[in-house]
């Protein structure tokens, strides 16, 4: 590669990163609704056709800003789980729980538009499907690490047949083998603690559980038990 090709990379790269932070700046003020090319243009000083060769619709625009989110509470995620004994899943449970917590409380804005209200007339493409599940895939494996490692409380469920049919594909789309009764848990508290920081995030705590710093680990510690997590010094396994 030449390096006039490098720089024109590195200039190309450059101006989308200031488009997608402008694009969310206009979000915190206007919201997903109202977002419009030609005011992120304006804001950037850019001609709207200059701009439509980096991202040609609305939607495009869109779509980037929500993939970027996902990725982004994920590698909040990751990072904090990286340095969690892999044998202490209870830990990393509590870590990636709260890794979405803060981040979702740094980043309020990019947090509701992918967990808040869908945005009218916007629909997500595929391109953001795998982004999308890290976070759940990255709390079901700790959940399968346990059952592998005979450290999970299979909780015996007497489940329908429609549901233990979706949670056996859950299994099979996400490439963890979870038994459809802990599955059916681990999806109930992965919805509990988003609903949650949704709740924290959108003021409906005030007056009640706010701040939410016990409440939410206290919630997060009883979601484990749910689950079934055992705590990282109990060396009593189960079947």
């Amino acid at each position: 590669m030449n390096a006039s090709r490098t720089a024109r990379d590195r200039a190309r790269a450059e101006l989308t990163r200031e488009i997608k932070e402008a694009a969310r700046r206009q979000l915190a003020v206007e919201g997903a609704q109202r977002l419009s090319l030609r005011a992120v243009a304006r804001e950037l000083g850019m001609v709207s056709s200059a701009l439509y060769r980096y991202f040609p619709s609305r939607d495009d625009l869109l779509t980037q800003l929500i993939i970027d989110a996902y990725e982004g509470i994920a590698d909040a995620a990751d990072a904090a789980v990286a340095g969690i004994p892999a044998a202490d899943e209870r830990g990393r449970w509590r870590a990636v729980a709260n890794a979405a917590r803060d981040w979702a409380r740094s980043h309020p804005h990019e947090f509701g538009l992918v967990y808040g209200t869908p945005v009218p007339g916007y629909q997500a493409p595929t391109d953001t499907v795998a982004s999308a599940s890290r976070i759940p895939i990255a709390l079901l494996t700790v959940v399968r690490d346990a059952h592998e490692n005979r450290r999970l409380a299979v909780p015996d469920l007497d489940l329908a047949p429609e549901l233990a049919a979706q949670a056996r594909a859950v299994a099979e789309l996400t490439g963890l083998d979870v038994p459809p009764a802990a599955m059916t848990r681990a999806v109930v508290a992965w919805t509990q603690l988003f609903g949650m920081i949704s709740f924290e995030l959108f003021g409906q705590l005030v007056g009640s559980m706010d701040p939410a710093d016990a409440f939410f680990a206290e919630a997060v510690e009883r979601m484990a038990d749910f689950v079934g997590l055992r705590d990282s010094d109990d060396s009593h396994s189960t079947g």
